[in-house]
């Protein structure tokens, strides 16, 4: 049987009957962690092995490592990594990079020893000076042509390690002057000044497996619909003029920014041309009604599933982890001198 077109999440650290009931009938295509889900290692690889097994194959998992205060694993069974923007303070260019990509590869280290094999990093959104802090320091810089070139450096680290990079929020969150975690927010610079800032990076980063959406609206594209539930702005934008042919996926369709239902808001990314729709919160009812609103993995939504899985089905790169973890530490201690 066909998975179906959401992503889901799961209340605990392990999985009740109820949850091991529904994910077997509904077939996610895949799931998500958050900090409610991690306690320690083999806690974390026994719950990955138990979503799995409800739904009998290999199904990804997803979860937001960013680094800084986005970090759903954290100590003291797993090391601390720096906000994006932290690494701005490295000037050597060279050596900046090398870093982001090292920083990433440590991270998929760690999650991949624990079943993890998707990771919402990395951030492309650039802030402007009066947008919300919901992005701040998770930007690597305010310059687009830094944030692709560091983006890709933490995507290839994550590719390097075996785990999937998702680069996020297309087409772009860093001039909100909202949260969209709590409001709607309503982007009103022209389309010039999208495609010479906010959209770069998603432009030099098309080739990634898997994006992201973001839930802002941009009145020069669409002045009703926010871009996860525009037609226009995913298919015209994201997969037209940036040349987007990876998996799309939805943020979160909990966040307040979405109204609606949420088979309403489901089906609207859906027809809006999104492949995957993600539910975070593990709430039973809200995982029904999504699982009844969307479409199982066919045609070009699975064609573009196994592109993006097929990047990571290989042995990791050899990383020795300590030596490692000692040099971005020195590194990171030099720059902030």
């Amino acid at each position: 049987m066909k998975s179906r077109a959401f992503i889901a999440g799961c209340l605990g650290t392990s999985l009740t009957a109820e949850e091991r009931a529904f994910f077997r009938d509904a077939r996610p295509w895949g799931f998500i962690l958050f900090k409610r889900n991690t306690q320690d290692p083999a806690q974390v690889a026994a719950l990955t092995a138990s979503l799995r097994e409800t739904v009998g194959w290999q199904a990804p998992i997803l979860i937001d490592q960013e680094g800084g205060r986005v970090q759903r694993m954290g100590q003291p069974h797993w090391a601390p990594y720096p906000p994006a923007l932290a690494f701005l303070a490295i000037n050597d260019p060279v050596q900046q990079r090398e870093i982001v990509r090292l920083s990433a590869r440590l991270m998929a280290h760690d999650l991949k020893s624990v079943g993890v094999d998707v990771d919402c990093l990395p951030v492309l959104d650039v802030p402007v000076a009066g947008s919300h802090d919901v992005i701040g320091n998770r930007a690597y810089a305010h310059d687009p042509d830094i944030v692709a070139k560091l983006g890709r450096a933490a995507a290839e680290g994550l590719l390097a390690g075996g785990v999937l990079p998702v680069i996020k929020h297309m087409p772009g969150h860093g001039r909100a002057r909202a949260d969209s975690h709590h409001d709607l927010p309503v982007v009103e610079a022209s389309l010039d000044e999208l495609r010479a800032h906010d959209f770069r990076p998603f432009r030099h980063l098309a080739d990634m497996p898997m994006a992201m959406t973001a839930h802002v609206v941009f009145t020069a594209l669409d002045k009703k619909h926010p871009a996860t539930v525009s037609r226009r702005i995913v298919r015209d934008i994201m997969r037209g003029e940036l040349g987007y042919d990876g998996l799309v996926m939805t943020d979160d369709i909990s966040m307040k920014a979405l109204s609606g239902s949420f088979d309403e808001k489901a089906r609207a990314a859906i027809r809006a041309g999104v492949d995957v729709v993600l539910h975070c919160h593990g709430i039973m009812a809200e995982m029904i009604a999504i699982a009844g609103a969307v479409p199982e993995m066919s045609g070009a939504r699975a064609r573009r599933a196994a592109m993006a899985l097929s990047r990571i089905r290989h042995e990791p790169e050899p990383l020795d982890v300590d030596s490692a973890r000692a040099q971005l530490a020195s590194t990171l201690a030099m720059s902030s001198r």
